[in-house]
């Protein structure tokens, strides 16, 4: 069992605060109640020097500016791991940023890990065995129970520890500066606002489908949204997708017809079936000029681009396979299509593609200009 400590009022996270400031690194991360509620919201943080952990209730202490000033001092490396959701949700629910960051799933991931979630790590090296089971729960709900709370202080309790083992592997493999340079980029992410006046934009398969379809989807999404409000539930528990997906391809005129298609339970149907049709019959009247469609990212990719995207995909594949890690993890998709569009044949331009990282330009840039150097004279260069 993992001692720890719980931090439930203002007096007692600035005095945590204070005595973790002359740490010079501490290890983060947070719980938050996303499957449970419309909203979500941070609702338990926890933090570990080398020798405690301590637990604080973000439902009852309510000044954070200690610890915001805590996280953003420069000098206090904080620990995470897989922290772009712990970053970016503590800037939205506490305006707070942090400075110094290391990740040691990234970390992980660079050190050859083909294992690297928390659990995973914590069970190979130290023997650690998490409950999943406590993934998924309601981390709002209190008193919280013994159990859940032991849960969340093993996610930090080992984390410097691990983050000391990762260090030493990655600088025998040359590889740390890499990692510091991911670790950093993550400190400057933010949660971003959903457009809640098209919820489609933020569905998964919308793309497929054509403008009537796409404005039953949007209908059918609005009132899943307004049920989820009231109900405070997340969408997907009011509605599951696959259902409204299937609705908003058959467009079904009235409840038999709903019915005949058989997507939803009983109950849903019940409950839901006459205001999902209205939903459908609405978007049916919306006249053709006015349907939208999904947006399309990017430009159509020419013949040449496609071939130059082909060839440095093959150049990845092998150029991980020597490194023995993913090929995603070298070069994402993403950074292969700006340099197949942009065709640096110098160093200079390879670096003034958007999102390439130093350790990338160090590592194989060279190759990369090399590969595009050869390009036919006939190529067209997309822009």
């Amino acid at each position: 069992m993992i001692p720890y400590k719980m931090v439930e009022n203002n007096a007692d996270l600035a005095a945590l605060c204070k005595l973790l400031m002359d740490e010079q690194e501490i290890a983060f991360d947070l719980e938050a109640d996303s499957l449970h509620h419309y909203q979500e919201k941070v609702s338990l943080l926890q933090l570990s020097n080398r020798k405690s952990t301590w637990l604080v209730d973000p439902l009852k202490v309510n000044n954070f500016k200690p610890l915001s000033q805590l996280l953003s001092v420069a000098q206090q490396l904080v620990v995470f791991h897989g922290g772009d959701y712990d970053i970016r949700s503590l800037h939205r629910d506490f305006e707070i940023t942090v400075a110094n960051v290391f990740d040691t799933m990234i970390a992980a991931q660079f050190a050859g890990y083909t294992e690297f979630g928390l659990a995973a790590l914590l069970h190979e090296l130290f023997g650690v065995k998490l409950d999943k089971k406590y993934q998924k729960a309601d981390w709002s709900k209190r008193p919280l129970a013994d159990e859940m709370a032991e849960y969340a202080a093993n996610d930090t309790a080992h984390l410097l520890q691990l983050a000391d083992i990762l260090r030493a592997k990655l600088t025998t493999l040359g590889r740390l500066d890499w990692v510091l340079e991911e670790s950093a980029l993550l400190a400057g992410n933010r949660a971003v606002e959903k457009n809640k006046e098209q919820l489609f934009l933020h569905f998964r398969g919308a793309g497929k489908l054509k403008s009537r379809n796409l404005a039953a989807l949007e209908c059918l999404l609005q009132f899943r949204d307004k049920q989820a409000k009231k109900m405070d539930k997340p969408p997907f528990k009011v509605l599951p997708n696959d259902a409204l997906m299937t609705i908003a391809q058959a467009l079904p005129k009235s409840k038999a017809e709903l019915d005949a298609i058989s997507v939803i339970p009983a109950k849903l149907l019940e409950r839901y079936g006459k205001e999902l049709v209205q939903q459908v019959l609405q978007a049916m009247e919306i006249p053709n000029d006015r349907l939208q469609v999904f947006p399309r990212k990017g430009q159509i990719m020419e013949a040449a681009v496609k071939k130059r995207l082909a060839k440095l995909k093959n150049w990845r594949e092998q150029f991980s396979v020597k490194l023995q890690l993913a090929p995603g993890l070298v070069a994402p998709n993403w950074l292969l299509e700006r340099i197949a569009v942009k065709v640096p044949t110098t160093l200079s331009e390879l670096s003034e593609i958007t999102g390439i990282r130093n350790w990338q330009q160090n590592l194989w840039g060279a190759e990369v200009v090399d590969i595009m150097a050869t390009k036919t004279a006939t190529e067209q260069v997309v822009v």
